[in-house]
């Protein structure tokens, strides 16, 4: 091949975020939304983002930049993700009106956007909630009950059993939530976010051809963030066990330790997944395969349309000069 012809390939810091019939992008030059509206044409909007690191410097250094990036990314995408179902017509109540019933309509009439911040606020509390139930309550629970009716020892392995626990119930959650037909076709504009990615880090022009010949399958993906959550969580948590063994003997403390623990976890997973962006070792390929894999639930052949939209927001948050998107 010759230099002139010859593709090359770099590294970029643009992620993004799957959203209710769009995309989110997030480069060098800020974020952008592109939604597909009911008129089928792609809206763009430009997103302002202001990072609380710029402001506290501490905040920015690693392991702690971790936590503090997971925390902002959570509540700007929850944003774009409840925006993005307004724009998309999800969330029009206007075609739901003749199926109302005298409370839905009661509570609309006097209450309005108030009341779906209200229910979106009673649904995140909510979502909190069971998160916290499934991943630290129940597995610490379960694991009394096996070292209590079976006589065995298994205070050494809490930790293991445990984690092992979490990552069963992360699957089987995903693998749930997949046969939905509204979580679908997000999960298919996850696909169509990577597939844009993975076309610019090749050095490819972003056509809706090119996009579609690429793997959905990123190393940066929160999906590989989750399992690396998992396996560093039970590093950690084993480590503390070993140390201080009397914490794991109390579960309301033990349940504390855990939490106590998550934003250590989250910091170093988060410094585990700009090193596997930026590398291509062996360490990085067994450490980013069980994300991979799971990338097979989260993630699905996008259609034409959603590659447009991906393209539509990756344009938007990248620059001219491909040395300033590099991570």
């Amino acid at each position: 091949m010759s230099k002139k012809n010859e593709k090359v390939q770099h590294k970029t810091s643009v992620g993004g975020q799957a959203l209710i019939e769009g995309i989110l992008m997030q480069g060098p030059k800020g974020a952008a939304m592109a939604v597909r509206v009911p008129d089928g044409s792609i809206d763009l909007e430009y997103k302002e983002v202001k990072h609380i690191r710029d402001k506290v410097k501490i905040l920015g250094v690693p392991v702690i930049r971790g936590f503090v990036n997971f925390i902002e990314t959570m509540i700007f995408g929850y944003k774009c993700l409840m925006e993005s179902a307004e724009k998309s017509g999800l969330a029009d109540m206007d075609a739901e009106e003749e199926n109302m019933s005298k409370l839905d309509r009661w509570i609309s009439d006097h209450w309005g956007k108030k009341a779906m911040n209200i229910i979106t606020g009673i649904a995140s509390v909510l979502g909190v909630a069971l998160a916290f139930f499934l991943f630290f309550w129940l597995p610490t629970v379960i694991v009394n009950l096996i070292s209590a009716h079976s006589g065995a020892n298994i205070a050494n392995y809490r930790a293991l059993i445990e984690g092992l626990m979490r990552l069963v119930i992360f699957i089987a959650y995903m693998a749930a939530v997949s046969q939905m037909n509204d979580i679908k076709r997000t999960f298919m504009y996850h696909g169509a976010e990577h597939k844009t990615i993975f076309c610019y880090e090749h050095g490819e022009e972003l056509t809706v051809e090119n996009v579609r010949k690429q793997s959905r399958f990123h190393p940066r993906c929160g999906t590989s963030f989750m399992f690396v959550m998992i396996i560093l969580s039970v590093l950690l948590s084993s480590l503390v066990s070993v140390i201080f063994p009397h914490l794991r003997d109390v579960t309301a403390l033990w349940l504390v330790v855990k939490i106590c623990l998550l934003p250590l976890v989250m910091g170093l997973g988060y410094e585990f997944i700009k090193y596997a962006g930026r590398h291509d070792n062996l360490l990085v390929k067994i450490l980013s395969a069980p994300g991979l894999w799971m990338q097979r639930l989260t993630t699905k052949e996008p259609d034409d349309s959603m590659i447009e939209v991906g393209i539509s927001a990756f344009k938007a948050v990248i620059t001219d000069n491909p040395e300033d998107d590099a991570l």
